[in-house]
């Protein structure tokens, strides 16, 4: 034990098994989550409840400790205490429907020789599915303590907390057998590996070995440490392919050779025992109709996120643009309180108003996760993402990828291979987030016609080509990285467990909703919010004097009134009566009266927007002038064979911060009040002309920007987190490189193709 006052216990298992519902009954509130020391993986720990010198640690779902995946890796380092102090305790988690596959991660936790216990997890459902699991035999054949419980319903929790506080002996490890031509090569390996890299401890060299002979990832961390011992098992494996032995499986051979005969003496199969999931999956996972249901699992999805998200999207601006005119009414005028407003609250609000549909869509997710959909999903796709380099295991990361990329990108650390993880990660950007739905609407609305064509709408068809363009080319760059980048490292495969399927568990998705979106608040929140302050200074600095422009238009406007007021006093019945006496003199309902009203309400209207129309005037001239704009003034030669001119420049420099801005960014240089609505913004558009008489936007002009908004990597949020998840900016720069190239390319064939036939 670490100490006689302190015990550590890991939680270890297959992902689907229930291990994070059982940690949630172990700790209940009593949970921390930050990250393992190095690398951005999730270290959830949290005390026991009811004896808080226990902490429990949720490490990674893993189907193997001979890793493949980030997750895995962290979760077998963990374990040999590598990364963080050794627990003193594992307890692993199996689900009782599923058992010598989840009993291969058990054999190899046992051959640690730590004390382990054996949570069996729903055997309820287990049961309704015809199997009959006999706890006390599986207690002594593997040689360690066995709980039943049904963590969803806190059945045997009570059980398994007494176990933790009393725990078992060091299991007896390696009762397993090796094949004889493998089994012989280990000790001279062993030895020369421990002579090699004597600063290394090497506690479980056996295990160490047979990783590095079964796995490129785990050899390549010897290269620099022990290069003879690497050159030594690289000739094995030569040796082993010309002898014909398969020296990869030979550690999955033997411990299945010893498992096997466990499950057949334990479990008992009911005869005539219904198996509900099996006739659901005859029907979701079949070829044809699987992926057909699926597909509109996906359209029901994607439907519910952007139209049930509207009210509470709108209700938080309501809230954001009302707590920055409070702060604005309340704080005096300068630029600490145009920060605290333009910078801070504003780019807060840019963060918080996406969160509705972050969690409508982790609530899916959850959905599908629990009733076990989620992975029959990932399944149905494998047989397509194979054509395209990837694996099944690429389709949580992408589909999470339409409502932001930053989950997405977070959801790739789960896959298997390292080459599959980097390449879905630099292609997931390319999804549609939701980011880009406001400009797609604004561009789409004001330049596509709203006719139909049979029982679709251009507009319609416009929005859904462009998911289907970022959708396909994700594909296509995958395929193109796969063979052309990402050469080296060994060929993914996809190994999932279909688990039975479940009741959702409304605590549960509650509960993950909550935990990711305050991870996605957290994180992208602090880089987006740095990245609007920037932004602020850029579009305010250098300071543009335009006092007497305004003063112009505002004695403009006040002389314009005078002489509405001049207009209804000459209609007064009396010469000399003022327009105060007016009331007192003309009877209600007379329409000298009325005529005289409408004028002066016209007159205070016609002030009213002068005003308005002068405080805009200015912030367009601010932004022209500013660092922002002037940066739109060099970009202008390069983006002029697109179709963009220095206005559009500016705004897609400022949709760097993230993709919407432009929208307000555009509605200030084209001096529109009410650029929200879209509606102001959509004539302006339209009616600007360059000093020759041409429009500045044509349709020809909006496609070109739709197609460049589809395929740049507009999201420095984005990047950072890619950053963050590859622990190096190589790859988020070569990601923002290729997408930037890809999006200039796409909007030059488009509008110099669309001028070629005479299209404008």
């Amino acid at each position: 034990m670490s100490s006689s006052t302190s015990i550590r216990v890991a939680l270890v298992g297959n992902p689907n098994v229930g291990k994070t519902t059982l940690f949630n009954r172990l700790t209940g509130l009593n949970q921390r989550i930050a990250n393992f020391p190095g690398v951005t993986v999730e270290r959830k720990s949290g005390s026991l409840t009811g004896s808080p010198h226990v902490e429990v640690i949720d490490l990674p779902g893993t189907y193997s400790l001979t890793p493949r995946s980030l997750d895995e890796r962290i979760t077998y380092e963990v374990l040999v205490g590598r990364r963080d102090e050794a627990p003193d305790l594992v307890v692993c988690v199996v689900d009782a429907g599923n058992l010598e596959r989840n009993l291969y991660v058990v054999s190899q936790v046992i051959d640690i020789e730590m004390p382990v216990i054996v949570a069996l997890n729903m055997v309820d459902a287990a049961e309704e599915n015809g199997l009959v699991v006999d706890v006390p035999a599986l207690e002594t054949e593997l040689g360690v303590p066995v709980v039943p419980l049904v963590a969803s319903r806190g059945k045997g929790v009570d059980e398994l907390k007494k176990q933790i506080l009393d725990p078992p002996k060091p299991a007896q490890g390696y009762r397993w057998t090796l094949m004889d031509a493998v089994d012989a090569k280990i000790p001279a390996l062993f030895k020369e590996l421990v002579e090699e890299a004597p600063q290394v401890q090497l506690d479980h060299g056996r295990m160490e070995i047979l990783r590095a002979l079964a796995e490129d990832e785990a050899l390549d961390t010897w290269r620099q440490i022990a290069p003879g011992f690497v050159r030594h098992i690289e000739e094995l494996r030569k040796e082993f392919a010309e002898r014909g032995i398969a020296w990869r499986h030979a550690e999955v051979s033997g411990r299945y050779a010893w498992l096997g005969p466990i499950v057949n003496k334990t479990v008992r199969r009911v005869k005539g025992a219904a198996t509900l999931s099996d006739r659901i999956d005859a029907v979701l996972t079949h070829q044809i109709f699987g992926p057909l249901f699926f597909l509109v699992i996906l359209v029901g999805i994607f439907q519910a996120v952007f139209s049930w998200a509207t009210p509470a999207m709108d209700l938080i601006e309501t809230g954001i643009s009302a707590l920055a005119a409070a702060v604005q009414s309340v704080l005096p005028v300068g630029w600490a309180t145009d920060l605290l407003t333009d910078g801070v609250i504003t780019g807060v609000g840019n963060v918080v108003v996406f969160l509705p549909q972050i969690l409508l869509l982790f609530f899916f997710l959850g959905l599908m996760e629990d009733t076990g959909y989620m992975a029959r999903s990932a399944f149905i796709m494998d047989r397509v993402m194979k054509r395209v380099g990837l694996s099944g295991g690429s389709v949580l990361p992408l589909l999470s990828s339409y409502a932001c990329a930053i989950p997405g990108i977070m959801a790739a650390r789960t896959l298997d291979n390292e080459r599959d993880r980097l390449i879905t990660i630099m292609v997931a950007p390319l999804m549609s987030c939701s980011a880009r739905l406001p400009v797609y609407t604004l561009f789409i609305a004001a330049f596509i016609p709203a006719g139909t064509l049979g029982i679709f709408g251009y507009q319609g068809l416009a929005m859904f080509s462009m998911y289907m363009m970022g959708t396909v080319m994700a594909f296509v760059a995958a395929a193109i990285l796969k063979r052309f980048v990402f050469t080296k490292g060994s060929e993914s495969y996809f190994v999932m467990e279909l688990p039975p399927y479940r009741r959702p568990r409304a605590r549960q998705i509650l509960w993950r909703m909550i935990q990711r979106s305050k991870v996605f608040a957290v994180r992208a929140g602090k880089i987006i919010l740095a990245c609007s302050i920037v932004l602020w200074f850029l579009a305010s600095y250098p300071r543009v004097d335009t006092n007497a422009e305004r003063a112009q238009i505002e004695m403009q406007a006040a002389q314009q009134r005078e002489a509405r007021y001049a207009e209804a006093e000459a209609l007064l019945p009396v010469p000399d009566m003022a327009l105060p006496d007016l009331e007192g003199s003309l009877e209600s309902g007379d329409p000298t009266m009325a005529q005289i009203q409408s004028i002066m309400q016209q007159a205070e209207l016609e002030y009213a927007a002068a005003l308005d129309s002068a405080r805009i005037v200015e912030q367009s001239a601010q932004i022209r002038g500013s660092a922002v704009g002037y940066l739109g003034r060099i970009l202008e030669p390069v983006m002029q064979p697109l179709g963009f001119d220095w206005k559009i420049s500016a705004g897609l420099v400022s949709a760097f911060a993230a993709r919407e801005v432009i929208i307000s960014t555009l509605g200030i240089i084209y001096s529109v009040a009410d650029a929200e609505e879209g509606v102001a913004l959509r004539d302006a558009l339209k009616a600007d002309r360059y000093p020759d008489g041409r429009p500045v936007f044509t349709p020809l002009v909006a496609v070109s920007l739709l197609v460049f908004f589809v395929f740049a990597l507009q999201c420095m949020s984005t990047l950072a987190i890619a950053r963050r998840e590859t622990n190096t900016w190589r790859w988020p720069l070569v990601m923002w490189l290729y997408m930037t190239a890809l999006a200039y390319i796409a909007s030059l064939v488009v509008y110099q193709g669309g001028q070629l036939l005479g299209l404008s």
